[in-house]
Order: C-alpha cells, then sequence, then structure tokens
C-alpha cells in the first residue's frame, strides 16, 4: 500500500496537476479516513476496539468486519482514481492490492473462524469487504474520470488515505507481536514487490 500510494497516486497527481493540489488532496485523504475510523465502532484483530460509539451491544466479530470494510475504502478509492488517470496504472495498483489483500484476507478469516462456529460468517465478511472495496473503486473512477480537472486532487485523497491506513493501522499491527527483523524483513520484500508491479 505504502509504495502503491506513491507510485501510482502521489507521483501521477503531482505530475498531472502539480504538488500544491496533490498535497491539499493528501491531507484530505487523511481526513477523511480519520474522521470514518472516530465515527464508525470498529475493531482491529490485534489494536482493539476504536471509534465514537463503543457500544457493548455490538459484537466483536461485527466490529471486526467494519475495521476491515473501513481498511478496504482507501484501497478500492485507490484503484479507481488510479484507474481514471490510466488504465495501465489502474491495473499495476489493482494488482498490488490484490497481493496484499490476500494474507490480509487469510489473516482476518483465520481470526473469525476461531471467533465463530459459522464457516459462513468469515466467508460473507470477505464478500462484504470486496463489495465496499468494489463500490469505492467504481466511485473513485467515475468521479475523477468525470471531473478530470480534479484529478490530482483525487489521486492524492486516495493516496492520503492509504498512508493514512498504512501507517497507523498495518504498521502497529504488524509489529505488535513476534519477531521484528521478521517484521521488517517481510515489509521489505513486500516493497520490493510492489515498486516492481508498479514499474514494470
Amino acid at each position: 500500500m505504502l509504495v502503491a500510494s506513491f507510485t501510482s497516486l502521489i507521483i501521477p497527481g503531482i505530475q498531472k496537476g502539480g504538488f500544491a493540489q496533490t498535497s491539499l488532496g493528501i491531507l484530505m485523504g487523511f481526513a477523511l479516513i480519520g474522521i470514518i475510523e472516530h465515527l464508525f465502532p470498529h475493531q482491529h484483530v490485534i489494536k482493539g476496539a476504536e471509534g465514537a460509539i463503543k457500544s457493548q451491544k455490538l459484537k466483536k466479530l461485527y466490529l471486526i468486519v467494519a475495521g476491515v470494510a473501513i481498511h478496504n475504502i482507501p484501497e478500492g478509492f485507490g484503484v479507481g482514481v488510479s484507474s481514471a488517470y490510466s488504465l495501465e496504472t489502474g491495473t499495476a495498483t489493482a494488482i498490488a492490492i490484490a497481493i496484499q489483500d490476500i494474507p490480509e484476507g487469510l489473516i482476518v478469516t483465520l481470526a473469525l473462524m476461531v471467533a465463530n462456529d459459522r464457516i459462513m460468517v468469515p466467508i460473507v465478511t470477505g464478500v462484504l469487504s470486496g463489495i465496499v472495496e468494489s463500490l469505492f473503486c467504481l466511485l473513485g473512477f467515475y468521479t475523477f474520470d468525470t471531473f478530470r480537472n480534479f484529478l490530482a486532487l483525487g489521486l492524492g485523497i486516495g493516496g492520503g488515505a492509504m498512508i493514512y491506513i498504512t501507517v497507523k493501522e498495518v504498521f502497529p499491527e504488524v509489529y505488535s507481536e513476534g519477531s521484528h527483523t521478521v517484521s521488517t524483513l517481510g515489509f521489505l520484500a513486500g516493497f520490493l514487490l510492489m515498486l516492481f508491479l508498479d514499474t514494470i
């Protein structure tokens, strides 16, 4: 996500509309995801509960599903807006996001399978998170394909939102357990793989 934020979104945004418009988009992306996270109750597998309404009536399972959905918003939007910039860039972004979604999906699915004895719950969760990502992909694409003068702003929003999720959610979750050396080497391998995919 971090590499794709720069190679597929922020750098093309600066090339298309300059630093000021892209930077404004980055700030808007940060703010948008920050507000969504603050307003909607959700649960991370390791970090725990977040959001303004910490209701005991909402089951932990549904809060985890909400956390996955919030995480998928910037990914889908990033693929959509990078596709509005160019289908080549959008395809590379989609492949990069799909590769990182596979282990993420497995982790969440395994956690849900442990927490729930019904096999359909993890399957439905995966389908719902895919729907959320697809809807925001379409929103990003059609909005900024229509309003092309603001494409740099859209690319900045997508990049900023993905950086927010990476820095605030992914890094703390990855480094909260296990070997930091393994996590760092895994990050380096993923970083180089995404850089390769985004530049071929």
